[in-house]
């Protein structure tokens, strides 16, 4: 029996965060572990949200922080699903940053995480298919598959070293 497919928009998340002292350091600049946790959460919405389980983070791709975002600052997570694979998915995750006494909006930070989508017992099952609905959509599908081949090759040479 041939699996559903499922548009991307259904998996969509955006989340908001406000920027607080206790979530800054030294320079009052967001934390990175904090952005790191926020990016994790959005994402495992979207792939709960795609596969109506629960799904636990296999990996995350480099994270690199384009400019800091700072204290009274509003932070923008756009997730999504780009591709499943069978048990596992890429989710992208877009991070903006807002000042609202300015109303500058700047991307701050872009993160690819594989989510793997469990059952009761925490055993891998199968996610339903993915249906990219326009070019962006295609083209972060397509997009996906190649990083997964990167992923894998690193995973291998780390194995074998």
């Amino acid at each position: 029996m041939k699996k559903k497919s499922i548009p991307v928009k259904r998996s969509q998340v955006g989340m908001t965060q406000l920027v607080l002292p206790n979530d800054t350091n030294q320079l009052g600049n967001l934390l990175g572990g904090q952005l790191m946790h926020w990016i994790d959460l959005a994402a495992a919405i979207a792939s709960s949200r795609h596969s109506k389980r629960v799904c636990v983070t296999a990996s995350v791709d480099e994270l690199n922080f384009i400019h800091p975002i700072k204290q009274g600052e509003v932070v923008i997570l756009l997730a999504s699903v780009n591709r499943v694979f069978r048990t596992s998915m890429e989710v992208g995750v877009r991070v903006l940053s807002e000042n609202l006494l300015t109303g500058k909006v700047q991307h701050a930070n872009s993160a690819y995480l594989t989510f793997v989508s469990i059952d009761e017992s925490g055993t891998p099952v199968e996610s339903p298919r993915l249906e990219p609905e326009n070019k962006d959509e295609q083209r972060r599908y397509d997009d996906a598959l190649r990083r997964r081949e990167d992923r894998l090759r690193r995973r291998s040479r780390n194995t074998t070293n």
